[in-house]
C-alpha cells in the first residue's frame, strides 16, 4: 500500500541536521519515508541514510520503493542503534533524526487499533511480531495500575472512572476488546469539552499505545546512547508530538555534556504547513551538535587502598 503520510517541519528538518554529500546519517524512524528521501537527496549515491523502523511495513515498502543507494531499510527500533551499527560495522553517523509518535499510514489501517473512528482489534503495537496487545494489556493489569496508565500517559483527569468502567466488563465477562468497544466506553466516562473538540477517547487511546510500545521508555534510553553514535560535529533532531516526549527531549538534550543545543526553544510547524498539514500543528523539533567525547569519570578507590 503506497503511504499518504506526509513528513512534518521538512525544511527544519534539513536545516538543522544539514546533510551533505557523503555522509552517513541515521533515520531512527523511517514511517512513509517522506524524511529519508530528502535526506537521501542531500548526501547523494556516495553517502548513505540507515533508516530503521519498529513496524515492518514502511520497512517492507521502502525496500521495495527505496532499497538502492544510498538508502538502507532496516526492521529495528531506533534505541537499538549500537546492533544496528554493529552489524553495519559503522563506528559513528554524521546524524540522527529521530520523528516520534504515530504515522498516518498506521493511524489510516484499521487492523492496527490507532484509530477509534472504526471498529478494529484493540492492537496499537509498533510491531505486530513481539510484545502484549492493549487489549492484553487491559485484561491483565489491576484497576489502579489502568488508571495511572490512562492518567500518566494520557493526563487524563477521569482516569480513575474508566479504569473502573473497563474492570467492571471484565468482572462481567465482557472485557474490551475492540477499537470501537473501548471509545464508546470512554466517552460515556469522559464528558465532551465545549472548547476543545478533540474526541474524548483521544486521551486513553495515546496512553494505551505509549504503554503498550514502552514509547518514553525507549525514548528516554536511545537518548542517552545518541550523542555516543555521532561523530564530532554530528547533529541528533528530534521531532515530538505531545509534552510528555518534548519534556524528555528537552531535559536530554540539555544535561549531555558532549552537546551544544541549537534550539534554545522547540521549533514550531508555520501557518502554511499547519492548513497543508493539519498534524504539523503539535509538533515541537529540537536539536543539538556533538561538541566533544564525554570526560571520562575518575576511577573509584576501594575502601582502604588511599
Amino acid at each position: 500500500m503506497a503511504t499518504i503520510h506526509i513528513p512534518v517541519l521538512p525544511e527544519e528538518v534539513l536545516e538543522y541536521l544539514a546533510p551533505a554529500p557523503g555522509e552517513t546519517i541515521l533515520d531512527g524512524t523511517l514511517g512513509g519515508g517522506g524524511h529519508t528521501r530528502l535526506i537521501a537527496e542531500r548526501v547523494t549515491a556516495s553517502g548513505r541514510v540507515i533508516a530503521l523502523d519498529r513496524d515492518a511495513i514502511p520497512v517492507e515498502r521502502a525496500l521495495r520503493e527505496q532499497a538502492s543507494p544510498p538508502v538502507v531499510p532496516l526492521h529495528a527500533s531506533y534505541h537499538r542503534t549500537d546492533r544496528v551499527l554493529r552489524h553495519l560495522e559503522i563506528e559513528a553517523v554524521d546524524g540522527i533524526l529521530l520523528d516520534l509518535g504515530l504515522s498516518s499510514d498506521q493511524l489510516n489501517d484499521p487492523e492496527r487499533g490507532f484509530s477509534f473512528q472504526g471498529d478494529g482489534p484493540l492492537d496499537l503495537r509498533f510491531d505486530v511480531g513481539r510484545g502484549e496487545t492493549a487489549e492484553q494489556l487491559l485484561l491483565r493489569l489491576p484497576e489502579k495500575e489502568i488508571a495511572d496508565v490512562i492518567y500518566q500517559y494520557g493526563e487524563e483527569r477521569f482516569s480513575r472512572r474508566i479504569a473502573r468502567r473497563i474492570v467492571e466488563r471484565r468482572k462481567a465477562g465482557e472485557p474490551v476488546r475492540t477499537t470501537g468497544g473501548l471509545a464508546e466506553l470512554v466517552r460515556r466516562c469522559v464528558p465532551r469539552s465545549k472548547n476543545h473538540p478533540i474526541d474524548p477517547a483521544t486521551r486513553t487511546f495515546q496512553a494505551l499505545r505509549i504503554a503498550v510500545n514502552e514509547e518514553l521508555t525507549i525514548l528516554a534510553h536511545a537518548l542517552e546512547q545518541m550523542p555516543g553514535f555521532l561523530n564530532p560535529g554530528g547533529r541528533l533532531v528530534v521531532i515530538s508530538f505531545h509534552s510528555l516526549e518534548d519534556r524528555i527531549v528537552k531535559h536530554a538534550l540539555r544535561k549531555d555534556d558532549r552537546l551544544e543545543v541549537l534550539t534554545r526553544k522547540p521549533v514550531l510547524a508555520g501557518a502554511a504547513e499547519i492548513a497543508a498539514n493539519p498534524r504539523s500543528r503539535s509538533a515541537k523539533l529540537r536539536a543539538a551538535v556533538k561538541v566533544r567525547q564525554a570526560p571520562r569519570s575518575t576511577p573509584r578507590m576501594a575502601p582502604g587502598t588511599g
